[in-house]
């Protein structure tokens, strides 16, 4: 899984809804670029120009460094005779005619890792309705970033431990990867991200090329957790479930493996490819 190519796509996505929900003209962002002390404006939604494609923005500099180095969001009624920033950036500012400004940082884990801007080309105060939206996307990227970081942690966990000698360490390792893989994507909205989790978790446990037994994705998300030790009480919580309905998808997941304990589900669901 790229992280920064998905990181890309969820800051285009969230200036696309961040127009729709403000009427904005211009909206454009990017992501703080590995190893570098600046944000890359990469996405534009409503651009009339290419002036701010591919912009490096330096943080402290600029309304969109300020929100940077601030940490939080920034904004400016007219763009080029404003005191409160810097003016590095008035040419391509200038270019695509920009005036009223907003910048919204994007924070993961107190980390800056990106920048989201709503513009006017009028001079005017943007109101709190804008605002608070803008704040809304930006924490939308947050948490799609956050996700992508955990499911970035667990593969790599996982892959590291299929690389070592056959250890029941690691293969514990990879069983509990596999299971927060699919707790995490039980948890997602976005279609396209849940899909590629599941994608990871199928690296970890390839199906079967003749498995007969057919669970449905959620008898398998609870017979992961099963299989990484979990209790259905804790299952339950890590799926967002009911403890009824935990226990209802674990003795049909029994039945269609032909089990008669927890146990036995377990081994069958192994031997069947469809847990690591």
């Amino acid at each position: 899984m790229n992280a920064d190519a998905g990181g890309a796509v969820e800051i285009r996505n969230a200036l696309v809804r961040l127009r729709r929900a403000t009427g904005l003209p211009v909206a454009f962002g990017g992501l703080v670029e590995p190893g570098r002390q600046h944000v890359r404006i990469s996405e534009l939604s409503g651009a009339a120009t290419t002036a701010l494609s591919g912009l490096p923005v330096t943080s402290g500099n600029g309304l969109g460094g300020r929100a940077v180095a601030l940490a939080r969001p920034c904004a400016v009624p007219d763009y080029s005779s404003s005191r409160q920033i810097s003016h590095e950036y008035d040419v391509p500012v200038a270019a695509e005619g920009l005036r009223s400004v907003l910048a919204v940082p994007v924070v993961v884990r107190r980390r800056v890792r990106g920048v989201l801007y709503g513009a006017l080309r009028t001079a005017e105060p943007l109101g709190d309705r804008t605002l608070d939206a803008a704040m809304q996307a930006a924490r939308d990227v947050e948490q799609t970033l956050v996700v992508r970081d955990e499911v970035g942690d667990l593969v790599a966990s996982a892959t590291a431990s299929v690389r070592e000698p056959e250890s029941g360490a690691a293969r514990e390792q990879v069983r509990e990867a596999h299971a927060a893989l699919r707790a995490l994507a039980s948890r997602i909205a976005d279609p396209a991200l849940r899909a590629e989790l599941l994608e990871a978790c199928a690296l970890l446990a390839p199906r079967a090329p003749r498995a007969a037994v057919r669970l449905t994705p959620r008898e398998l998300d609870v017979l992961a957790c099963t299989a990484a030790g979990a209790t259905n009480a804790a299952a339950s919580e890590r799926l967002g479930l009911r403890p009824e309905t935990v226990k209802s998808y674990l003795r049909s997941a029994m039945r269609k493996l032909g089990a008669h304990t927890r146990g036995e589900a377990v081994a069958a669901a192994r031997r069947a490819g469809l847990l690591p």
